[in-house]
Formats: C-alpha cells, sequence, structure tokens
C-alpha cells in the first residue's frame, strides 16, 4: 500500500513499516532515533508482547528493545526510528486528506479502554531513571505531510495533531480512567511527523488556522476514531447508553439499584426486586431521549466541576433534567449536595417508580417528556 506521497506501507507480523521513497526529515517521540531526524529510511510501529513490555518498564531498556525490532524488520543500511504499542497492527486505519497539491496521511493504531487519561490527571509513577509503571493501551500517529517543512512547523504539527486526537476522544466521550473527566489521550501515546524536503510545496504553518493544519486535524481525528472502533469498539454506536455514560463517574446499576431500595425501604437483595429494576434500567437507559437527557445532566456536572455553574443551580438543573418523580430530593439541600447525588438519587428514584408503575405526577411528566 502506498500513501499519496509515494511512502511504503507494509505489515509483517506485529509491525506496520512505512518505507520512505527518498530524503525525509522526522520528528519523533522515539526512544531509536527520536526528536528531529533528517537520515532516517523508515519509522515503524510495533505491537509489544506483554512479557516485553513488562520488562522494559520494570528496568530493561526500551531503546535496546527497539533496536532489536528494527534488526528483526529492517537491512541493516536502513535508519529507522520506531513507535510501540499493545494494540494490534490489524486494526490500524490509514486516512489520507488532500487539498489541491497538499496531502497528509494519517496512520494510527489506538487503544483507550486501559489507560485513557486527562492531561492533569492523577500521575501513576514517578520516573527514577530505571523503573516505569506497565500500562496497556497508547494512540500512536504516524503523520506523513507532502511538503517541505521547517523544523518548527514540524513541531507544530504535532501540537495540532494533539489537538486533533483530543477532539476525537471528545467527540466519543472517551473516558479517563484516572478522573471523571474526558480523555485527552493515554499515558504512553506517541507520535512521528515525516516531512518531504524535496517536495517543491513549501509550508511554515501547520497550526489550526492553515489549510495545512486542516488536513491534519481531519485525517487524525478520522484515523483516530476509525482506530479505535477497530481496537476496542468504542463509537457512536457503543455511547448510545445510559450505563455507559454513567461509566465515567464510575456509577454501576447496582449503585443505582442500591441507592432505589434504600430509598424504597427494600431489601437490596431481594432478587425479584433487582431484576425488575434491573430490566427497566436496561430498556430505559438505551432509548435515544434518555441518552439525551443523561448527556446534558452530565455536562451540567462537568460545567460545575469546572467552576462554571454554581453547586446549587447545578444540581436543581439535574433533577429538572432528569425528573424527581419521588420528590425524595425536596427535603435536601441542593447548595451542599454534589450534582453527581443529585442524578444518581433522582435516577434511582425515577426508574424504581418506572419499574413499579406508580403515576401520580410521574406519569404525567414521563407522557410530557417522551420517556
Amino acid at each position: 500500500m502506498r500513501t499519496p506521497g509515494n511512502e511504503q506501507i507494509e505489515y509483517r507480523g506485529n509491525s506496520c513499516i512505512v518505507r520512505f521513497p527518498g530524503p525525509r526529515r522526522v520528528l519523533s517521540t522515539s526512544w531509536l532515533n527520536g526528536g528531529y531526524q533528517k537520515d532516517l529510511d523508515a519509522v515503524f510501529n510495533h505491537q509489544i508482547p506483554l512479557d516485553a513490555c513488562t520488562a522494559c518498564h520494570s528496568g530493561g531498556s526500551i531503546q535496546e528493545y527497539l533496536e532489536g525490532v528494527a534488526r528483526g524488520l529492517l537491512p541493516d543500511d536502513v535508519k529507522a526510528a520506531g513507535l510501540v504499542t499493545c494494540a494490534e497492527m490489524k486494526n490500524t486505519a490509514v486516512v489520507s486528506e488532500t487539498f489541491r497539491d497538499l496531502s497528509v496521511s494519517a496512520i494510527v493504531t489506538a487503544g483507550i479502554d486501559k489507560n485513557g487519561a486527562r492531561a492533569g490527571d492523577p500521575a501513576s509513577y514517578y520516573e527514577n531513571g530505571t523503573s516505569f509503571e506497565p500500562v496497556g493501551g497508547t494512540i500512536n500517529t504516524i503523520l506523513l505531510i507532502g511538503a517541505d517543512l521547517p523544523e518548527y512547523a514540524m513541531a507544530r504539527a504535532v501540537m495540532t495533531a494533539t489537538e486533533a486526537k483530543a477532539a476525537a476522544l471528545q467527540q466519543l466521550m472517551a473516558r479517563s480512567l484516572y478522573s471523571t473527566g474526558i480523555a485527552t489521550g493515554s499515558g504512553t501515546d506517541m507520535i512521528a511527523v515525516i516531512s518531504d524536503p524535496a517536495s517543491p510545496l513549501s509550508i511554515t504553518d501547520a497550526g489550526t488556522h492553515s489549510a495545512l493544519g486542516e488536513l491534519i486535524a481531519k485525517a487524525v481525528i478520522r484515523a483516530t476514531q476509525s482506530a479505535l472502533e477497530k481496537e476496542t469498539g468504542l463509537s457512536p454506536g457503543s455511547q448510545h447508553d445510559v450505563l455507559v455514560r454513567l461509566e465515567r463517574y464510575r456509577v454501576t446499576k447496582q449503585d443505582l439499584w442500591s441507592i432505589a431500595a434504600d430509598a424504597a425501604g427494600k431489601d437490596p437483595s431481594d432478587p425479584e426486586e433487582q431484576e425488575l429494576f434491573y430490566r427497566h434500567l436496561e430498556q430505559w437507559a438505551r432509548r435515544p431521549g434518555s441518552v439525551a437527557r443523561i448527556a446534558a445532566a452530565l455536562h451540567v456536572i462537568d460545567e460545575e466541576s469546572w467552576g462554571l455553574i454554581p453547586r446549587k443551580e447545578a444540581c436543581q438543573s439535574v433533577c429538572r433534567i432528569v425528573e424527581d418523580p419521588a420528590g425524595i430530593l425536596h427535603g435536601l439541600n441542593c447548595a451542599t449536595i454534589p450534582p453527581l447525588r443529585c442524578l444518581t438519587e433522582t435516577l434511582a428514584a425515577h426508574i424504581y417508580h418506572r419499574a413499579h408503575r406508580m403515576p401520580a405526577s410521574t406519569g404525567r411528566n414521563a407522557r410530557r417528556s417522551g420517556t
């Protein structure tokens, strides 16, 4: 397979190799020939076995490991940089975008389910020079630009590609595993940006205002989302479920049942009551209107956590969005209750009353909202 810039993409075992047809400039985060390089012949993406990953993170040399991979993949006279991931190469996504004579290709493997993180989350480890913590996941991006870019423009391309990756994850509402935030990447992401010094097209700006920046962003967003769906199943369709949306806040159906049973004075270990609640919850959770309402409520909760909405107003808004059929929150002080608690208690009561068909104001509100 060849890109619009005539680079050759080859899959060999658990590696994807990009061979250059001529001189290229490369800026990468690789341990092997990383940084800014002018004399590379190839870049590869490699799925590292779990045992090798554990060894590297426990004091072994990642650079030495990559040197061994390169020797097995390429002739001795071929100099390359290498990226590593736990994602499978069969799930690689390749996307090209063009505008007039300018082309950009993004080659991406992606996993976010094991170590998705949001910038600013608590750290997983402190590097002391000899030890790392093994993690899965990783979003690796190889970005091929069919133009001649100076060093500073290639650095700008890294920034634009990183912003695009974060945008791709935001559009999928991918969750961080280390906070309740939306992931902006994983803790182990890598990138290689390649430009062509022999191209007659010389470009100095890769920012989001430029045509090149637009192509970079579009290619990276499409490739990242495609690779995530292939590797982990994360997609717009997989997010059409209230219970999936609540996972970001570590709220499970068991939590909701416990809240509902406690409010109703029921035994939470009663299997018939529990099954009835779960059945109604799971049916309700997959309705588009339900997903829309909970998505709106969760965004209010996000904005309260960012300091954009006062707690009292956030809690009141969440209750209105989800509805409070049992009136269980009427005696509570919304100025002091965390909005997430407002959501879980209101939602648990809503589902409990649906399961037991307790109308009163509930039936009227349910008919009005169509849920």
